[in-house]
This record gives C-alpha cells, sequence and structure tokens, in this order.
C-alpha cells in the first residue's frame, strides 16, 4: 500500500493535507499535520541513515500517517496533498528522497493537469 503525495491542487474526500507554516489549509480539509520548510540535515554516516540523522516534522507527520492507516484508525482512500510553497516542495521532497521507509511507503503522484496532459486528456 503506497500513498501519493501531491503538490497543491483540489482535496478530494478520503484526501490527508500537511500544511506547511504560514499557509492555511482549504476548508473542511482533513489536515495530519504542519511542518516548517526545513532543511533535511545530513550528518552522521555518509549515507545518513536513519540511525543517525534526526527525523524532521514532514516525516513524523507521514510515517504517522501511514501507521494509522496501516492500523485502520485512519481512512487510506486518498492521496497526502502538500499545501506550501516551493521551499515547502522541496522540504518534502528531500524528506522522501532522504529516508528508505518513506521511499517505500510513498510516492510523487502527478498533479492532476499532469495527468490529464499525460493521458491526452
Amino acid at each position: 500500500m503506497r500513498i501519493g503525495i501531491r503538490f497543491g491542487g483540489a482535496v478530494a474526500p478520503g484526501d490527508a493535507v500537511l500544511v506547511q507554516e504560514g499557509f492555511a489549509p482549504p476548508s473542511g480539509a482533513r489536515v495530519v499535520g504542519g511542518f516548517r520548510a526545513e532543511e533535511v540535515r545530513r550528518f552522521g554516516h555518509g549515507i545518513g541513515c536513519s540511525c543517525c540523522v534526526p527525523r524532521g516534522a514532514v516525516a513524523a507527520a507521514l510515517t504517522r500517517l501511514f501507521l494509522d492507516r496501516a492500523r485502520g484508525t485512519e481512512d487510506g482512500s486518498g492521496d497526502v496533498v502538500i499545501v506550501g510553497d516551493t521551499n515547502g516542495e522541496a522540504a518534502v521532497r528531500a524528506a522522501v528522497a532522504g529516508d528508505v521507509l518513506l521511499r517505500a511507503r510513498f510516492f510523487f503522484a502527478p498533479a492532476a493537469g499532469e495527468a490529464a496532459a499525460r493521458d491526452g486528456g
């Protein structure tokens, strides 16, 4: 069960929202966490394994959401929609790229416009 991550766009029923500090979630959205567009720290072992690199707010929120869905305590039907700016997008992409568990649990879904263009719509 991999969960899609989308940046912005409409929030559908079943979607979870992760909001960058300073941004407002869409009305009625189910917010699962917030984050600052923090730099992902790299220290410790050269590969930055999780034993030496503390996990940030993005990783913590995504992990919580995944585990809640796996346990059946959270609706598991939608994507995660990120509300923020390009710095927030970069922080989310860096958090996922730098964490093997997040890479296994999540994928970056194309934006609605990209999917329509790709599918000829």
